[in-house]
């Protein structure tokens, strides 16, 4: 058996078209990994390359559509495949700014990348080559892997990551002869076992992992770490070295990925395909998390974080803040959270370093919420942008449309919430895409779904004998779409006005807001047509106002100011109807925050 120092090399590539500014959380998790267990690792991050050959602006359009990204992986994969690759490209590029002409730029981009990193290559003493494959990633690193099969082919090719997960998997390899083995699932046991089985050190290959024996594909389960405690610290090393090698003009600071958790600890969105690759929820100690945060910024001089998690969880998260929060330094985060923190909670969350959230918003009808199960309401949906918006966070979050069996009741609740959360950053809409792996993918006659086939747009990419075989990420279906395109198409056109009127009039400070007079406040309400109005809010009223920093019950309301229910409900239905209360059922919620603390 080979001694440590003996061992064969791995490699590990992550392939464009990942955010460019992130090293990737897999390859750095999988290196630090497999160096503890004695095996060496080098990781390449290609898309570094490409970036340098394109620059920052292009990369990041064609890195925001999946579509687009393929297209360019598709047209050096497959020679019969570039015309229609790029008539895709033509059609969708305009949507991102890119011009129509530049498709060949960036397939030559993609070969000169793909052949710098194969003349640089040596095969000597490596075992084998990983591609971690994930969004936007699978056409790239399909090219590169035959290409470097086509040099090397003593070499075994080995793909993982969230586009390999399942039935996927199993289908790339039948598709592509020149990938040897999948990781099915989490890539760090399966990955470890198969180093050690090529290596001569098992007797079979581990479980988690897809292989061919006799023509036949085998294999897959699952293999993971229980404890994330266990894991060693992600080893970034080799993304800092590649970009270092950048020219000095195009360099730039990273933010760092972390894990807190792998897995959803809610997990029953009927539209979410994110956890395929898991079985169960499992999450690292606030402590540990804090460690890997401070360590990391101190050794590689960094304040930019992101956890990569599906979702933060909630009570822990508190206790990882506050520990970030005792350094004193001037970290910046970013997290996704669920809606259901209160400006409490948020607050103390930006006082450990927390800047930019995304949260799962997904809707802005209870009814639909239902739907989709995300175990939230409207009016959580409004308080969470609010208070994201009075903590000084910047929050992203999408609105879902046009999602299966939707009723034309949630399209009229979800227009006359836009109203009430016009002074708050603006979501995306976004069309409902059918996930492989999903609830809606996995029970479709619920969701009055008759046939299921790969999307469209794959034509464009693969050819039909691989589209034979191939069970690609993304599906369509034969059930209402187009009733729900023409359902849903005031709210898209709705959310780009929103959009629209919030970069015209940010300028101007927060959209609604107040000042404290101690006995009166006075709000100020910016509108969408820019002109702006004053209220003044005297005694009790102001009293029920502040009140309502927080959803309140009707009764809650008239027992804690001791007024008249009837009263009362005139003068809320007033501020409803000024668009300063928003209310759902008996709860109302005030929408001015503080002047001196929005801003996001």
């Amino acid at each position: 058996m080979a001694t440590a120092q003996q061992r064969p090399g791995v490699v590990l590539v992550s392939m464009p078209w990942p955010l460019f500014n992130r090293p990737s959380i897999q390859l750095a998790t999988l290196k630090a990994f497999l160096e503890q267990e004695g095996w060496p690792c080098r990781a390449y991050h290609l898309y570094l390359s490409l970036l340098e050959r394109i620059g920052p602006q292009g990369y990041y359009a064609l890195s925001q559509s999946s579509w687009l990204s393929e297209a360019v992986g598709a047209a050096a994969l497959f020679k019969e495949m570039s015309g229609a690759a790029e008539s895709l490209y033509r059609r969708l590029a305009p949507r991102h700014g890119l011009k129509k002409d530049y498709f060949p730029r960036l397939v030559a981009a993609l070969k000169e990348t793909v052949a710098a990193f194969l003349a640089s290559f040596d095969p000597e003493g490596i075992l084998l080559v990983g591609f971690s494959v994930c969004l936007n990633q699978l056409t790239a690193s399909l090219y590169a892997a035959r290409s470097l099969k086509a040099v090397c082919p003593q070499l075994k090719i080995v793909f993982g990551g969230s586009s390999c997960a399942q039935e996927m998997g199993r289908s790339l390899m039948a598709a592509f002869p020149f990938i040897d083995y999948v990781v099915n699932g989490e890539g760090e046991l399966p990955l470890l076992g198969l180093v050690r089985y090529l290596a001569g050190e098992e007797p079979t290959p581990p479980e988690g992992v897809f292989y061919r024996r006799s023509g036949e594909i085998l294999g897959g389960g699952c293999s993971q770490i229980d404890d994330p405690d266990r894991l060693p610290v992600p080893d970034f090393s080799d993304y800092f070295q590649d970009l270092t090698a950048l020219a000095p003009s195009k360099r730039f600071f990273p933010i760092i990925p972390l894990e807190f958790s792998r897995g959803c600890w809610w997990g029953r969105c009927r539209f979410c395909n994110l956890n395929l690759q898991w079985r169960g929820y499992r999450l690292k100690s606030p402590q540990r998390l804090a460690e890997e945060v401070i360590g990391l910024s101190q050794r590689l001089g960094v304040l930019d974080f992101a956890l990569m998690d599906n979702v933060l969880p909630p009570a822990r998260a508190m206790d990882f803040f506050r520990l970030l929060a005792k350094e004193g330094r001037d970290y910046h985060l970013f997290c996704e959270l669920r809606a259901r923190h209160s400006l409490k909670e948020l607050r103390e969350m930006r006082q450990g370093g927390l800047t930019e959230v995304q949260v799962g918003i997904e809707a802005l009808s209870t009814s639909l919420l239902r739907r989709l199960n995300k175990g939230t309401t409207a009016m959580d949906n409004v308080a969470i942008m609010k208070n994201a918006q009075a903590a000084g966070l910047r929050l992203h979050g999408n609105l879902i449309t046009c999602f299966p069996t939707s009723t034309s009741e949630e399209v009229a609740e979800t227009l006359e919430a836009l109203d009430f959360v016009f002074p708050f950053r603006p979501l995306k809409a976004v069309s409902f895409w059918l996930g492989y792996g999903s609830p809606v993918f996995s029970q479709p006659k619920i969701y009055g779904l008759r046939r299921l086939y790969p999307h469209s747009f794959y034509r464009y990419l693969f050819p039909p004998e691989i589209l034979q075989t191939l069970v690609p990420l993304v599906w369509g279906y034969v059930g209402d779409r187009r009733r729900q395109q023409a359902l849903w198409r005031p709210v898209v056109v709705k959310a780009r006005a929103w959009a629209e009127a919030y970069r015209r009039l940010r300028g101007q400070g927060p959209l609604l807001s107040y000042r404290d007079g101690g006995d009166f406040i006075i709000l100020r309400q910016v509108l969408p047509d820019g002109s702006v109005h004053h209220h003044r809010l005297r005694g009790p009223s102001r009293r029920v106002y502040l009140f309502l920093e927080s959803p309140q019950s009707l009764e809650e309301i008239s027992a804690r100011m001791s007024l008249a229910s009837d009263r009362l409900l005139a003068f809320l239905k007033d501020l409803v109807a000024k668009r300063l209360v928003f209310a759902e059922g008996d709860r109302f919620l005030a929408l001015a925050i503080r002047g001196v603390e929005g801003g996001a």
